[in-house]
């Protein structure tokens, strides 16, 4: 039988998967052994390897010619993968979310064509409140240059021999070290700006 021409992953048995992964399969008459998915092509050509080795196959069959015994081709082959009940459980749940998802967008989707007047409604709420937001940071960074301009000049006053009205252990003097940054970024999500100290 004539060797069987190598697929598009550029190794021989391996075929990649929508998913992104690689799928090793042997195929030969009526055997069909399948080797699992795995992460990149190479590792599902040295775990195709392997097999073939294992299963007394000549080289040329296989993809990589550098290898000469069968424990070599074991220390390079990707450790097994082992599919246990809780990795079924977890797919089956992934698999039953999925279709939670795609079954709620086919219905938002009917009920924005149905209801436009409601999408536009909820756009015009969304844009309002995006401009409250904005409003309210800016007043809450002038209200803080405020206090650090007032802090600051009760330094200088002091700096220069003078008394300041407040007193040594007011909290105004730490206002001295606030963040007037010019930054209005729309994702804020109201976090104070002592954060940027952490």
């Amino acid at each position: 039988m004539p060797p069987r021409r190598r697929s598009a992953s550029g190794y021989r048995g391996i075929r990649q998967r929508p998913n992104g992964g690689f799928y090793a399969e042997i195929r030969s008459g009526d055997l069909r052994l399948s080797l699992g998915t795995y992460d990149t092509a190479h590792e599902a050509a040295r775990a195709f390897d392997a097999t073939m080795w294992r299963l007394g196959r000549p080289r040329r069959q296989m993809n990589f010619q550098d290898i000469h015994m069968l424990q070599q081709a074991l220390d390079v082959a990707p450790p097994p993968r082992i599919n246990s009940a809780q990795d079924r459980a977890e797919h089956t749940a992934r698999q039953r979310r999925l279709l939670v998802v795609q079954e709620d967008e086919r219905v938002m989707a009917e009920w924005r064509r149905r209801h436009p007047e409601d999408v536009a409604y909820e756009q015009d709420y969304w844009a309002r409140r995006r401009e409250e937001d904005t409003r309210r940071r800016r007043e809450e960074r002038l209200d803080r240059r405020r206090r650090k301009a007032l802090a600051s000049a009760q330094a200088d006053i002091v700096a220069a021999g003078g008394r300041s009205f407040f007193t040594e252990k007011d909290e105004r003097w730490l206002d001295i070290w606030l963040s007037t940054s010019d930054d209005t970024n729309d994702d804020d999500d109201g976090a104070d700006d002592w954060s940027d100290w952490d």
